[in-house]
């Protein structure tokens, strides 16, 4: 019987997905957002071919739907705008490099309009007027399914479905500092102590009793949040390189472990002994009598799971009657039966 195929909605493409991470990591180290950097990574990394060797229409279609979609997840938050914008780019190549007939769409869900929408209008207002084409190119050739979900609702889910991984180099770090030291906000706390300040010496009661502020408060912050900002960019950088030293001192790791292992087996093995005959028949007796095999049976019956009535009995908090009926027995028992007359019995014939 030939297995059966995997729903694509229950799981990515792990090989495809570290793929599209070594490739968006690439674009990473570019520092740029345009659309002819992404290009040529996608050139070098020959990812035209990726459709490639696979015969079966269903499957071809079936893995362009993967394509799309690991491309759609790293176009959504919470990865960086630079990642999201290789996520679009992704989805731009994938589609026009597709070998499916007719061509696989990219599912958009309804949920993640709003994110769509904000990013382009960061997009227009930083004037990074490729990644607007690519997208508006998109919707042109009409490549975008707009749908209530982002995969197919299929009844074939796993029990135990896999937690995506979410790559830590790709988030977006948290831009709430950044604005708050912009020059409009400094600006306007400036402003307000200025205010705060005449108003104190126009009061004489508390013009020399009374302090709320702090001296040059709008310069202590600027300080204090860029401070922030540069340990932040630091213990990124630091935990990145501490990663690729992880990677480095794995091999030799496992390469110490396997020598104490085998160490310790050549040690075990030159102590062993060899039993006697009559010992290692005494054992293969024990082993196979039946006074075991009943054990074995007694144990396996007493993991047998509650019964669904017990536990819906338990949760519920109720208490089991006891009763001698059996559960096949579909009529009344003999001592509960109530002789009933008959009221239309035929009278006998006489002659």
């Amino acid at each position: 019987m030939p297995r059966l195929l995997p729903i694509y909605s229950d799981f990515f493409d792990q090989p495809l997905t570290e793929d599209v991470e070594e490739l968006l990591a690439r674009f990473q180290q570019t520092d740029s957002v345009r659309y002819k950097d992404f290009s040529a990574i996608w050139r070098q990394m020959c990812f035209s071919d990726v459709f490639r060797g696979i015969t079966s229409m269903s499957e071809m279609k079936r893995f362009c739907r993967v394509t799309l979609a690991t491309a759609m997840k790293y176009f959504l938050p919470p990865y960086s705008y630079q990642i999201r914008v290789g996520g679009l780019y992704l989805m731009f190549g994938f589609y026009h490099t597709q070998l499916a007939i007719p061509p696989a769409k990219i599912r958009l869900a309804l949920k993640d309009w709003a994110q769509v929408q904000k990013f382009l209008k960061d997009s227009m207002d930083s004037r990074h007027q490729d990644v607007v084409y690519i997208y508006q190119k998109l919707v042109a050739n009409e490549a975008i399914h707009y749908t209530a979900m982002p995969h197919f609702l299929t009844f074939q889910k796993q029990r135990k479905p896999k937690k995506e991984v979410v790559c830590a180099e790709f988030l977006g770090r948290t831009t709430a500092v950044m604005d708050l030291i912009s020059p409009e906000i400094l600006e306007e706390v400036t402003n307000i102590q200025n205010h705060y300040k005449k108003m104190k010496e126009a009061t004489e009661e508390v013009s020399c009793q009374v302090t709320m502020t702090h001296q040059d408060f709008a310069t202590r912050l600027r300080d204090c949040a860029s401070e922030f900002i540069t340990w932040q960019q630091k213990t990124f950088s630091q935990g990145n390189k501490g990663n690729n030293n992880d990677k480095e001192q794995k091999p030799v790791e496992s390469g110490s472990r396997a020598r104490l292992l085998s160490s310790i087996k050549q040690k075990s093995y030159s102590n062993y002994q060899e039993a006697s005959k009559a010992r290692r028949h005494r054992q293969a007796e024990t082993m196979d009598s039946p006074s075991s095999e009943a054990e074995q049976a007694d144990t396996v019956q007493r993991r047998r799971p509650p019964s669904l009535r017990v536990r819906t009995c338990k949760s519920l908090g109720t208490m089991q009657k006891e009763s001698n009926l059996q559960a096949w027995l579909l009529s009344a028992p003999e001592q509960e039966r109530v002789p009933v007359k008959r009221t239309n019995q035929v009278a006998p014939f006489k002659p």
